[in-house]
This record gives structure tokens, sequence and C-alpha cells, in this order.
């Protein structure tokens, strides 16, 4: 059985499969308003894993959290951040196969700085940016799970120059992309139909499928 982790934001995180510490958006309460995504089951994630008969080792998603240090009205947010987390929840001694990302939402939506790629010698407040903080995500995840194939899933809703440096960093660390196109979503965030979708869109990704033959 292949062994999956994810990293993500509210897109993917759901109570119960996210750490306990973790900010939630999807929830099962009825006590949180979200929108009619209510049940783990119907997570886009959820039927991949079944689908393939995966074992998800870690879900490593984090609403409103940024891939940079820089969030919403210019927070720090270097405690919940994309290049935080991993190191937490994808330390060097975790058995992995596959690593999917599904982030750039908040980075886009927060205006977080966009920067430059860069791909070494990072100094610490370069992280604050986007381009900068992906690139050391993308280093350390394919430096440290040498044997993982790392994938990036880019959200349709994301457009502009993070669109853009997305594809150009993912391409220079050898890491496919999948452009996501036309997902239903409501306040932002992927609907049941939404979610559906982008299990669909992710089951037919021939880097994706390949990778756990």
């Amino acid at each position: 059985m292949k062994k999956l982790a994810i990293l993500g934001d509210s897109y993917s995180a759901f109570p119960g499969s996210s750490p306990d510490d973790y900010a939630i958006w999807y929830n099962d309460t009825g006590i949180k308003e979200c929108n009619d995504v209510h049940s783990v089951s119907e997570m886009w994630w959820y039927p991949v894993v079944k689908f393939f008969d995966l074992d998800l080792i870690t879900n490593c998603s984090y609403s409103g959290s940024t891939v940079c240090n820089i969030g919403f009205d210019g927070d720090d947010f270097s405690k919940i951040s994309f290049n935080y987390r991993m190191k937490r929840e994808l330390s060097p001694d975790t058995d992995v196969d596959v690593i999917l990302i599904l982030g750039g939402t908040n980075d886009f939506w927060a205006a977080s700085p966009v920067g430059e790629p860069k791909y070494s010698d990072w100094e610490d407040h370069e992280l604050n940016c986007f381009c900068q903080a992906f690139c050391y995500t993308l280093d350390y995840l394919t430096k440290q799970h040498p044997n993982a194939t790392i994938l990036n899933i880019l959200n349709d809703e994301i457009q502009g120059p993070i669109r853009e440096y997305t594809k150009e960093i993912c391409e220079h660390y050898n890491v496919d992309n999948l452009d996501l196109v036309d997902i239903d979503k409501e306040d932002g965030h992927p609907t049941k139909l939404g979610m559906r979708q982008i299990a669909n869109q992710v089951s037919k990704w021939d880097s994706f499928v390949n990778s756990i033959k």
C-alpha cells in the first residue's frame, strides 16, 4: 500500500484527518457555517485514497495558512506556514511515497508579498515572499524525501504572478503540476461538486496515477 501525504490549507483540512491543533474550515459539527461539505467522505482526497487503496499517513493541512510567512493583514504566519508545518509533519524520517501539495490560495487572497524565484541561500526575511517560500518548500521536500514523488495541484482560483511563478518553480524542481479547471465553489471553497471535480481531475492525472503504481 502506497503512503500518501498532503500539504495544504482549508481545501484539504477536515476534523479528524488534520492534526488536532490545526485550524479547520470544513466541519461536520454544524457549529460553524461553511458550504455544503459536511463529511470527511466529501473531501476531494477521500475518494482518491479509497479508490487507489492508499495509506494517508499525514494530512498536513491548516485552514487559512499561506505558503510564505506573511498572511492576512500582513500578520506573521511563520508558525502556520507551509514552510513551518512541513518540517513538523514531514520530517526526513517520515516514510512516504507520494506528497500532494495544494496551496497558494491564501497567499493569493491575502496579497502576500510575491517576490521572485530563488533556489538557494534563502535569508529568513525572504521567506515572507511566496516565490522564495515555495522554492524553499520544494527544495526541502525533494531533498529530504528523495524517493517520494512530489506533485503540485494549482487551484484555478489563483491568478496573476503567483500562478505563473508556481509553474516556473515546479518546473525547476521537476515537480509536475496539475492545473485545476472549472472547480465549483461557494465562499471561495469547493462545494461537494467541486470536491468531486478535484478528485476526478487528480484521479485522471497521469503523473499521480503513475506514482502510485
